[in-house]
């Protein structure tokens, strides 16, 4: 039976699209349950509506507390019966109680080399320090912002020329391939956490070095 997952944005849910698209797939063993959003504006219900997806707004302005908040966020994932939740741009920091609720089943991804460059602005901070290397880095939530065990990571270099759009456009690229692969391997149960380390059954290292600036 496909894995039931429930995703939660707040903007324009290319990553949402990503995965509309993997689950539109015969032999992709997840399906979604339910696209929930904080914005009742939020460009991706549109895309969720498009798809036959059901959504649901919970807006957070509605509420005066953050766990309250929470709570209502649960048990809507609950009811529409989501067994794995996927933040897509999801703009509100998590309570620790919703966190441990629901903990290793709640997956992230970040537009960064985690633990490299947590939090906002990240692609404008990578410029400004000059590494030669970024990336995105899917992993499990846990209560501290962008943090919790790496389950896929990719690697894109920086180019000298790069803008921070350009840069994010770059590594949006490989969020959109790495996040349904995610979802894909802990729905065939080949992901488990052993002391906060992810061990993935049957994976391999990826071969090759890559060095920027290349030198001939």
């Amino acid at each position: 039976m496909a894995l039931q997952i429930g995703i939660l944005i707040s903007g324009r849910g290319t990553n949402l699209q990503a995965l509309i698209d993997a689950c539109r797939e015969p032999e992709f063993p997840a399906r979604i349950a339910l696209v929930l959003s904080n914005n009742a504006e939020a460009p991706g219900l549109a895309r969720a509506t498009d798809a036959n997806i059901p959504t649901r707004v919970v807006d957070h302005h509605d509420f005066g507390d953050r766990d309250v908040y929470d709570e209502a966020v649960g048990a809507a994932l609950e009811e529409a019966g989501v067994e794995l939740v996927c933040l897509a741009g999801f703009m509100r920091l998590l309570s620790e109680s919703f966190v441990s609720r629901w903990r290793d089943r709640i997956i992230n991804v970040h537009p960064s080399l985690l633990p490299a460059f947590k939090g906002l602005n990240v692609h404008e901070r990578v410029l400004a320090i000059g590494v030669r290397f970024s990336g995105c880095t899917v992993h499990f939530v846990r209560p501290e912002m962008d943090d919790g065990p790496v389950i896929v990571q990719s690697v894109v270099p920086v180019a000298p020329d790069d803008t921070p759009e350009s840069l994010a456009a770059r590594v949006l690229v490989t969020e959109h391939r790495c996040y349904p692969l995610t979802v894909r391997l802990i729905a065939e149960g080949r992901v488990r956490v052993r002391n906060e380390r992810v061990l993935i059954e049957g994976g391999k290292l990826t071969e090759g070095v890559m060095i920027n600036p290349a030198i001939d």
